[in-house]
């Protein structure tokens, strides 16, 4: 186990620069997820810290040793693909023991690390014989393998079905909580982002947006992006205008604590509470998800003044989370309240935060 740190490191691909100078602190035994959407560089800069990118600019340290130098076997580093790069014509056994046999290490720890992954009655048997899952698995135990300063994982659970998926999450922060070892993970995902890290840090062009532990980043984010990448459903978005210490949301007047003037505001779906009165915001019903113990509702505003941007995936300006069963019907009209503790307030010219 170490610690990792970068500063200042930078990464060009002839003329055009895609990494722009990241500062990164990661402590002994920290799990940390890079997340941000596609091209956002996490795992440019994965593969920077592995040593499979080459640096263009910066330092790169890895417990006491700067090593962005150093050729890939030399960092003392272990990778977890999304592909499980797994040799098809050696068995589980054969493949787990692959690492140490070429290195001519002694001894034999394929058993303590099939048993820890629950691999042991698979260890006569080919990958093509194996689930998704169970091939992850055997990528993770060949990692074990080196007992590596750093574990680092490329989007490992992309090809696998949703509910491996939920599994495999809780199989890898399970390992990570037994052994306490350092780990870098990317993801696009930000579910398994806010499920699994220590930390989360949000990259957007090749720099780091916010880092935070996850209920942070979730309660206080600190830009517009960073407020509408993390959680899932997204947060919703609105224009408004704050007027003597009162922002006005539809029939609604909520006190808050910034300056006059034009503000973003962005609201969680749980933020939202149906009414029966006409206090709140008139919303058309747009698509209505039963979800069992809680209500998913699409829905659009009436009042396209207060549209600030119209969901891309759903073509709805609002996605409300109603802890309730209801039988609205698509294109109804009905009204939302806002909890004034859900509101989060952004500038709409830099999209930072304004606190509340």
């Amino acid at each position: 186990m170490a610690t990792l740190k970068t500063r200042d490191l930078i990464k060009r691909f002839g003329q055009i620069q895609v990494m722009h100078g990241i500062d990164l602190d990661i402590a002994d035994g920290e799990f940390v997820v890079l997340v941000g959407p596609s091209g956002c560089g996490k795992s440019t800069l994965l593969r920077m810290i592995a040593g499979l990118e080459e640096v263009s600019g910066g330092e790169l340290w890895i417990g006491d040793d700067r090593v962005e130098h150093l050729p890939p076997q030399k960092r003392d580093v272990a990778m977890v693909f999304q592909s499980y790069a797994l040799f098809p014509h050696m068995t589980v056994r054969e493949n787990i023991a692959y690492g140490p046999k070429v290195r001519g290490e002694p001894g034999d720890k394929v058993e303590p690390a099939a048993e820890m992954l629950n691999l042991t009655p698979y260890l006569d048997r080919y990958p093509r014989e194996l689930s998704g899952g169970q091939r992850q698995r055997v990528a993770m135990g060949r990692a074990l393998q080196r007992e590596p300063r750093l574990f680092l994982f490329d989007e490992p659970l992309s090809n696998l079905d949703a509910q491996l998926r939920v599994a495999m999450r809780a199989e890898i922060k399970a390992l990570h909580s037994r052994l306490q070892n350092t780990v870098v993970y990317v993801t696009h995902d930000q579910v398994e982002a806010m499920t699994m890290a220590d930390r989360i840090v949000v990259m957007r062009d090749g720099r780091i947006e916010q880092q935070g532990a996850p209920l942070d980043i979730y309660d206080r984010p600190a830009n517009i992006f960073v407020a509408g990448f993390i959680g899932s459903p997204a947060m919703s978005f609105l224009r408004g205008r704050v007027t003597s210490g009162q922002l006005s949301l539809g029939n609604q007047k909520i006190p808050v604590g910034v300056r006059d003037g034009d503000v973003v505001i962005g609201v969680r779906p749980e933020g939202f509470q149906r009414t029966d009165d006409t206090s709140g915001l008139e919303v058309e019903v747009r698509v209505i998800e039963p979800m069992g113990p809680e209500t998913h509702v699409l829905a659009n505003l009436v009042d396209e003044t207060l549209v600030y941007e119209r969901a891309a995936d759903t073509a709805s300006d609002i996605r409300a989370v109603l802890r309730i069963r209801v039988k609205f019907a698509p294109g109804a009209r009905q009204f939302l309240r806002v909890e004034p503790d859900a509101l989060h307030l952004f500038d709409p010219d830099t999209g930072a935060r304004l606190d509340n």
